[in-house]
């Protein structure tokens, strides 16, 4: 029996909402302790933990290269980091996308640069031919640095823009109406076992599903076309995670097969929205005990 662990968490979360308080209870009640500590901190024994769960690290993407260095330090102790170091490491730059795909997962269409000029940006309007672009940087979260950018507004983003992406590898997509009118799905995996599935919707005005951007969270049942496109996506990851997020959105110019493209899969620190499904927290116990037995 594992009887001590840490959730990996940072600083200041008072922006944020967070859920994996409820999962004090039921792993206490399997006599677990936990811990939740920022990534941050120095000079912790992490060998005093059976397994250091990576949660809450949300500001990681502005210090990536030190947060890498800090799990590599984690697994230079008697503990067990989850998810793997190697995993994480691959799902950190949105360049996983590419290599998903070439594994025949299909992903929202996407061109990736390593920095990119305003001329570079305008010419994706003509390459997907849409009215509409997002760029976002390979490394990010919590939409941070994401613009969503017609003919007009990149002339008037023009200074911001090259001030980010002149130096910032990144990956641009049509814009899909769907995440308007629909929304996201968000399928949630526990050490491989189906959990629950919620849309998000953005507030109006915005094309950001998050919570702390106004978004509004819906628990849905998915159908067998949405399960079948996130199982795929599972067995085509390099190893066994115990969580995985898988987002969704429809794409309606897609064959019906390929309707349901990947936005991306999260094995880092996605919240798991324990909160949007009852049950959810004692699964993921469950889960993360038979996953250190």
């Amino acid at each position: 029996m594992h009887q001590s662990i840490a959730f990996l968490s940072t600083d200041d979360l008072e922006d944020y909402f967070v859920w994996d308080n409820l999962l004090i209870q039921p792993f206490s009640q399997h006599g677990v302790h936990v811990d939740v500590i920022s990534w941050h901190a120095t000079d912790i024994d992490w060998s005093q933990y059976d397994a250091v769960i990576v949660r809450s690290t949300w500001d990681y993407q502005e210090h990536a290269d030190a947060f890498i260095d800090k799990l590599i330090e984690i697994t230079k102790h008697d503990t067990v980091l989850i998810n793997p170091l190697s995993l994480m490491q691959w799902n950190i730059s949105k360049h996983y996308l590419q290599i998903l795909q070439t594994q025949g997962i299909t992903i929202i269409p996407s061109v990736f640069f390593d920095s990119v000029a305003i001329s570079d940006i305008y010419a994706q309007f003509a390459y997907f031919d849409t009215q509409e672009i997002i760029i976002k940087p390979l490394i990010s979260a919590n939409s941070d640095n994401t613009f969503r950018l017609d003919h007009t507004n990149l002339m008037a983003q023009a200074g911001p823009l090259s001030n980010i992406f002149s130096t910032t590898p990144c990956v641009i997509q049509p814009f899909l109406d769907s995440v308007i009118n629909e929304g996201e799905y968000s399928l949630f995996y526990f050490n491989g076992e189906y959990s629950h599935t919620i849309r998000k919707v953005p507030k109006s005005g915005d094309f950001r599903v998050q919570e702390e951007h106004g978004g509004e969270l819906i628990t849905v049942i998915p159908d067998e076309l949405q399960l079948s496109t996130a199982t795929k996506v599972l067995a085509a990851l390099p190893e066994k995670s115990l969580y995985a997020r898988v987002d969704l959105i429809r794409n309606p110019r897609a064959q019906k097969e390929d309707i349901w493209q990947l936005m991306e899969v999260e094995l880092i620190e996605p919240s798991l929205y324990f909160n949007m499904d009852e049950a959810s927290p004692e699964r993921f116990v469950q889960a993360t005990l038979n996953y250190l037995a």
